[in-house]
């Protein structure tokens, strides 16, 4: 169905050196026009952030220091994006909780006034998720069509989720999958490590996702102003952030794996 325009709307992607609007800086930007009349004009530009990418940032969207070394600040661009986009609706795929704020932080570091007042937003992914609702309710319901009875008391929620994971094994037993680098597998098989080994994020190093593991193996905060560098050089340049963690509001989960790495440091079996 196309779509029943009064006035453009721009799809657009950003990709980024993090998630934090505030720290973190566009490196690629994608967008795409669409015009009352159906036509359609589609821009993409490489960025210089001026800040360093970090490595498992670049591993995602393969994007190194090296590729925009030469590539225009956003600065220099900001006033001709901002003319392309005019007083275009926004949308995207979750642009209200990253794309639409970290585009409105460019133009503000940059001195463009980029008005929002009269612009509507759509995002894809909370149509999506609204409408194919992620409850276990929803997924008994799609997997096995029938009704939760007694919803929220342990043995039927328990029950119901038994069922759907023998349905997702019926329905998915020769799907293929692909994950975010390109590569294909068939991973819900009746065999419960290959299950494990797909429905659990290996990436956490504790179960609250504050640290995560960079594709060598090393630990890396995942929060904060030390997001994406690794536990142990900030532990060794800045001690007291151990003592901070280890007295704050965090689980205990991350508590016990931050001790881990901690007594690793003292025993000295880490690089």
């Amino acid at each position: 169905m196309e779509l029943n325009l009064s006035k453009p709307i721009v799809f657009f992607d950003i990709e980024s050196t993090g998630t934090q609007v505030a720290a973190d800086r566009i490196v690629e930007i994608c967008v795409l026009k669409i015009n009352p009349d159906g036509n359609e004009e589609v821009k993409t530009r490489r960025i210089n952030p001026t800040i360093p990418i970090p490595p498992e940032v670049s591993l995602i969207h393969g994007i190194y220091d090296e590729d925009v070394k030469d590539e225009p600040t956003f600065k220099a661009v900001a006033k001709s994006l901002a003319d392309f986009i005019g007083d275009a609706d926004l949308a995207g795929y979750n642009s209200n909780k990253f794309d639409v704020p970290m585009l409105l932080e460019e133009f503000y570091r940059a001195g463009i006034d980029f008005p929002m007042e009269n612009r509507r937003l759509i995002d894809v992914q909370n149509i999506f998720h609204q409408m194919e609702q992620r409850t276990l309710a929803a997924a008994l319901k799609f997997y096995c069509n029938r009704e939760l009875v007694d919803a929220h008391t342990a043995e039927a929620d328990v029950r119901a989720t038994y069922d759907v994971l023998k349905a997702q094994l019926d329905m998915y037993q020769e799907r293929v999958f692909t994950d975010k680098q390109g590569n294909q597998s068939i991973p819900v098989v009746n065999d419960m490590q290959k299950l494990a080994d797909f429905s659990t994020n290996r990436d956490w190093v504790d179960f609250g996702g504050r640290m995560i593991y960079d594709k060598e193996g090393n630990e890396l905060f995942n929060f904060g102003k030390h997001k994406g560098r690794k536990v142990t050089d900030v532990l060794e340049k800045e001690p007291s952030y151990y003592d901070w963690m280890m007295n704050g509001d965090f689980a205990l989960s991350t508590k016990k794996a931050l001790e881990k790495i901690k007594l690793r440091m003292l025993s000295g079996k880490y690089k």
